[in-house]
């Protein structure tokens, strides 16, 4: 089930935090609660997906994005990820979400987010395909920028995430049938 009260309480700490920039990171504390566990009693790697959004939609609301949404009637969906898992967090541990996007190309926002334990420990890394759509489809960056009010460019795509874009790129869809 998805996490609405922890969504509703993301937000609503989230309403008054000072406004950031494009690239800026939002930080979010949170509890690993039984119901994120799996069979291992440790986050869930699909729970982790979802938790993620409660960094996420708060970014978006902090750089001003969620207003434009819903301005213009347009919409935020998620076109891709790559994660990587590294270290467990178990049930009742605390820790910390980081969420930014990193830069932008004439389709997407790649969003760069990260879990931390209380120790200093990364245990996950996962990087974002996003995409602004409308009734016509893919709303371009430089469209989301002007509706921002914003006039910048893309900072340089790191080459992890240029490799990433490449690599995706090769990637056969729809994916063959048997």
């Amino acid at each position: 089930m998805y996490p609405v009260i922890r969504m509703i309480k993301e937000l609503i700490a989230t309403r008054n935090a000072e406004p950031l920039s494009l690239t800026g990171t939002h930080v979010s504390q949170h509890i690993c609660w039984p119901q994120d566990i799996d069979i291992w009693m440790e986050l869930n790697n699909g729970r982790t997906l979802t938790l993620l959004d409660l960094g996420r939609i708060p970014l978006a609301y902090r750089i001003g994005l969620i207003a434009v949404l819903r301005n213009k009637r347009w919409a935020l969906t998620m076109a891709g990820v790559s994660v990587r898992y590294r270290r467990r967090i178990r049930p009742f541990e605390r820790f910390e979400i980081r969420s930014r996007a990193v830069c932008w190309d004439d389709k997407f926002v790649y969003i760069e987010q990260s879990m931390w334990k209380r120790d200093g420990e990364c245990a996950n890394h996962a990087l974002y395909r996003a995409a602004v759509t409308d009734a016509d489809g893919i709303v371009t960056p430089d469209r989301i920028l002007a509706a921002l009010g914003q006039q910048t460019t893309s900072p340089q795509i790191p080459e992890w995430i240029a490799n990433w874009i490449e690599a995706e790129a090769t990637r056969l869809w729809p994916p063959m049938q048997d």
